[in-house]
């Protein structure tokens, strides 16, 4: 054998000595990180078995742990047997996110579609026109007689005198006196009538129940009445001509239907021995009077000789209220 020949096998001796001593090396620096990654639970990622129970789960892991495949410790074929190791439904659960990272960048925006049909041209004569035919329609709905029209819920701009009013207006109310002198003879019952609106200011009438000629006022409506009277005597030609008695007095009465025994009338007695010539008697209360009936005022004189009713005496009247 020629010397270069030899120089030539012991260079390629040398040279896989070498490569068996790196290699050496090599598997054994795989092998201590192989243990130390298997040491630390937190770089452990597999997930465990879902058709094994908990401790037979973990008695599997340690088991692995304890006694590892001597082929990890070749990185080539560890990729290799990864790779095709058997795939389950947890690995396509966890790597979903990685998937749609892997799935590469967003192609460019692609072209704009077609512009779409020209819209209505609105104008002022076009709204002004669909606002007449709307106002049309609106007059035509309301003067149907077939489609009632709801009341409006806006309040009337006109109010009338009595709503304005806190105050309800009073609809019959009488003030009037007597025109003349009248003369009761004795043991007497005598309506006074021929009464007459006074000429002053303050007097009222309101209402049509009052008949001023029979002095008789009649209810246009039923309800509680309010009535009063002045009633003026004068007995001077009693007091000259006769002694008066004890049972000597005169009665007044508000009557209805001239009925003062029927039905409830409003009464005030009093006597004839005032020392004066003239004397007042004074009636007032309430009644209830039904639609159709009067009332009018009734001078009983139960003395023994007449009296004279005097002129001014008034009668007075007011409707109160159903």
């Amino acid at each position: 054998m020629s010397t270069k020949a030899k120089m030539r096998y012991w260079s390629w001796f040398v040279l896989a000595t070498l490569l068996c001593q790196e290699f050496s090396r090599f598997r054994a620096a795989a092998a201590k990180k192989e243990r130390k990654k298997a040491k630390e639970p937190n770089q452990y990622t597999e997930p465990f078995n879902t058709t094994l129970s908990n401790s037979e789960e973990l008695q599997g892991h340690s088991k692995t742990l304890e006694s590892p495949d001597p082929r990890i410790t070749d990185p080539r074929r560890t990729w290799i047997s990864f790779v095709h190791r058997p795939d389950d439904g947890n690995n396509k659960k966890r790597c979903r996110g990685k998937d749609k990272k892997l799935r590469g960048l967003v192609g460019p925006p692609g072209p704009p579609g077609p512009p779409g049909p020209p819209g209505a041209e609105v104008t002022q004569e076009v709204l002004l026109q669909e606002f007449k035919e709307m106002l049309k329609e609106a007059t035509e709905r309301r003067a149907s007689p077939a489609l009632p029209v709801p009341p409006s819920e806006a309040p009337p701009l006109l109010l009338s005198l009595e709503e304005m009013s806190p105050y309800k207006r009073v609809e019959e109310a009488f003030h009037c006196k007597l025109k003349g002198q009248i003369i009761v003879d004795k043991k007497t019952l005598m309506e006074l009538q021929n009464f007459q609106m006074p000429l002053t200011k303050g007097a009222f009438l309101r209402g049509s129940g009052l008949n001023l000629a029979t002095g008789r006022f009649t209810a246009l409506l039923s309800g509680i009445y309010q009535f009063s009277a002045n009633v003026h005597i004068d007995h001077s030609e009693l007091k000259s001509k006769l002694q008066l008695r004890a049972r000597d007095n005169v009665r007044v009465l508000i009557c209805i239907e001239s009925l003062c025994h029927r039905y409830t009338s409003l009464e005030v007695i009093a006597g004839l021995e005032s020392n004066s010539k003239i004397f007042t008697v004074y009636v007032h209360g309430l009644l209830q009077l039904q639609a159709g009936q009067y009332t009018s005022i009734f001078i009983d004189n139960g003395a023994g000789a007449p009296i004279t009713i005097q002129n001014g005496s008034d009668f007075m009247g007011m409707f109160m209220g159903v």
